[in-house]
């Protein structure tokens, strides 16, 4: 067996986190510049036992493979896996079928598929593969996703300063329509994208007990941020993030975030329920 390295993090209470300093807020929630050229950067989570990160081929193709974390021979064994490209196109080949993915394109593949790899189209302009995966109980089939096969849901207001677009791609309605036995065992995802003009995602805020979330923050400008919030909606704190920098958000916490200028950002959820109006709302006027 071979094994492949995942840096581990391990699940906090909020009665501790509240006393977190700004680095160990960092060091436990915060993933900085997940894409490192011609590298896999993964990490494994131990809310509701994620694997995120980047996957950036130049000139070698990369492979996903059994870990000692996993104790698993190959790494969707017992997984299910969500892909998004933000880069120059790429091939993803899962068991020798190759899927070409160009920048917004994204795919599921189902547990069971045991060779999965990852290629540039052109070393110069890599791809940048972000992944999720989530442990899996069914094999759904393995389904590439256009920009265009996504839900596209328009959302917000300048007024509100949070003029977005909600784009849906690891959603059940959008692989039943791909494919009538298509599915997802834990995992959601897609990405947001905000108008010019507007920062704010995700506010009003929200918690979900029965679900966790990770957030990649991307076309984040030069000498921009974004200060993403998290915490228990009576005890709040952010982090400053920067381009294609990632965070982990547990249950019981909540994810909302505001830039110095507008942004995008994928949201991937793993839990036991993959309803989307399953959640607890908090009102704005009584978070701390």
């Amino acid at each position: 067996m071979k094994f492949m390295k995942l840096e581990t993090r391990y699940s906090n209470h909020f009665d501790d986190v509240k006393h977190y300093t700004t680095e160990q807020l960092r060091e436990h929630f915060l993933v900085e510049k997940v894409f490192v050229p011609g590298e896999m950067k993964l990490v494994y989570s131990h809310n509701d036992r994620i694997i995120f990160g980047g996957i950036m081929p130049t000139d070698n193709e990369l492979k996903l493979e059994g870990s000692k974390e996993l104790a698993s021979d190959y790494f969707l064994q017992r997984r299910e896996l969500g892909v998004i490209n933000i880069g120059g196109a790429g091939c993803i080949t899962v068991d020798g079928k190759v899927y070409e993915l160009n920048n917004s394109d994204g795919i599921y593949v189902g547990m069971g598929a045991k060779e999965i790899s990852f290629s540039a189209k052109d070393a110069n302009d890599p791809p940048k593969f972000y992944m999720n995966s989530a442990t899996a109980h069914k094999t759904y089939p393995t389904l590439l996703i256009t920009f265009n096969d996504a839900n596209h849901r328009p959302m917000g207001s300048l007024e509100d300063c949070n003029k977005r677009t909600i784009n849906q791609y690891v959603h059940p309605e959008v692989l039943k329509r791909l494919d009538p036995e298509g599915g997802s065992c834990q995992l959601a995802m897609g990405f947001t994208k905000l108008e010019p003009g507007s920062n704010w995602n995700t506010m009003p805020c929200h918690t979900h007990e029965r679900r966790m979330e990770v957030y990649l923050y991307f076309d984040v400008e030069a000498d921009n941020v974004v200060f993403h919030m998290m915490g228990r909606p009576d005890e709040t704190r952010h982090i400053v993030m920067k381009n294609e920098d990632a965070v982990i958000s547990p249950s019981w916490s909540i994810h909302s975030g505001v830039g110095t200028k507008a942004y995008t950002f994928i949201w991937g959820m793993v839990g036991e329920n993959q309803e989307f109006d399953d959640m607890d709302h908090c009102k704005t006027d009584e978070l701390r």
